[in-house]
């Protein structure tokens, strides 16, 4: 989906280098980044009223993406 917001590329501006690099050589790492793009779609769509979900569950898919974009950052800084 374009235009979505809280892309990596914008959580993580002058990082696109490191985050290749990470994706390539981590497995782990490359699953954090599709985890993270595939919750913040869901956050998205939810956003959007795309797909319609309760707050409650709205309100978890945001805290799901916070959790993950943390891993990703200890992961950058590691």
């Amino acid at each position: 989906m374009s235009n979505t917001p809280h892309t990596l590329q914008e959580e993580f501006p002058g990082e696109g280098a490191k985050i290749s690099a990470l994706k390539a050589e981590n497995p782990r790492f490359a699953k954090l980044l599709e985890q993270y793009d595939a919750v913040n779609d869901k956050v998205h769509r939810a956003e959007t009223r795309l797909d319609l979900i309760t707050e409650e569950a709205e309100e978890h898919l945001r805290r799901e993406r916070s959790q993950i974009k943390d891993e990703i950052a200890r992961a950058l800084r590691g």
